[in-house]
């Protein structure tokens, strides 16, 4: 038995998942590791952070969209605030290029 835990810090959890995406495998290590709720709660993380960086709701009516609390939006434009126009600008060309990609393969 060890004196620590063997994973201490975030990178650490970054690296195991980046290893997982190599394999393929990322999507079943995601599974494993977050309960239903905990699954939930990042595919509104992902939503807030799609709407406020689109910048054409209110807090109000992305929470009400989404039904989350203002509370949620909140912490997320927050979190979003510490990061850099370029990131931000990642992010959202991320995110619209993930949502085409899943459009694309429902039409085929």
């Amino acid at each position: 038995m060890s004196d620590s835990a063997k994973y201490s810090d975030w990178s650490q959890v970054m690296t195991l998942i980046a290893n997982a995406a190599e394999q393929g495998n990322h999507q079943p290590l995601l599974t494993m590791l977050m309960t239903p709720d905990e699954r939930e709660a990042l595919v509104a993380r992902v939503n807030i952070f799609h709407e406020l960086l689109q910048g054409e709701l209110s807090q109000r009516q992305i929470s009400q969209l989404l039904g989350v609390g203002v509370a949620t939006i909140t912490r997320g434009s927050n979190e979003l605030k510490s990061h850099t126009d370029e990131e931000k600008v990642w992010l959202m060309d991320l995110l619209e290029k993930s949502t085409k990609n899943e459009l694309d393969v429902e039409k085929e």
